[in-house]
C-alpha cells in the first residue's frame, strides 16, 4: 500500500519584540497595558512538552483584537524537574516576549517599541526577526 505524507509549514504569521527586564511578570503586563493603552490579560499558563526535556510552563498574558492577537509571553521558566529553561534558548538575554499579529495594520510595531524603550522599567525593547530563530516553533501557542 502507497504510503502519502502531509507536510505542514507553520505560518509566523506575527511580529516579535523581545524585552529585557527584571520586573515580574505581572508588573511587566500592567507596564505594557499602561504605557501602549491595551488590556493584556492573565492567562492560564502554557505548557509546552518536549521530547528529549520536561514539560515547560510559561505565563503568558493575552488581548484578542478582531483580527489577530496580543500575548505576552515570559522566557524564563522552572520545568518540571526544577531547573531553570528557556522559551527561546538562543536568547536567553531575553526577559519576554511580545507576539502581536494584527492583520488590518493598524497596530505600529516601530510605535511600540519607542514607548516600551523610553520605560525605566524596560532595559531593552527590541524588535526580533522570527524567521532566524532557531527555537521559533515554540513560540507558535495555537
Amino acid at each position: 500500500m502507497k504510503k502519502t505524507k502531509l507536510f505542514i509549514e507553520p505560518a509566523f504569521d506575527f511580529e516579535l519584540i523581545g524585552l529585557v527586564s527584571p520586573v515580574k511578570d505581572y508588573k511587566m503586563a500592567w507596564l505594557i497595558n499602561r504605557d501602549l493603552d491595551l488590556d493584556l490579560v492573565r492567562s492560564e499558563d502554557l505548557k509546552i512538552e518536549f521530547l528529549s526535556s520536561p514539560q515547560l510552563e510559561i505565563s503568558q498574558y493575552f488581548l484578542s483584537l478582531p483580527h489577530g492577537y496580543i500575548q505576552l509571553l515570559k522566557n524564563k521558566a522552572i520545568n518540571t524537574s526544577q531547573q531553570l529553561a528557556y522559551l527561546i534558548p538562543e536568547l536567553r538575554n531575553l526577559d519576554y516576549f511580545l507576539l502581536v499579529q494584527d492583520q488590518t495594520q493598524q497596530v505600529s510595531i516601530a510605535t511600540f517599541v519607542d514607548h516600551l524603550a523610553k520605560n525605566p522599567f524596560i532595559q531593552t525593547a527590541v524588535r526580533l526577526d522570527v524567521s532566524k530563530l532557531k527555537s521559533k516553533e515554540n513560540l507558535l501557542t495555537y
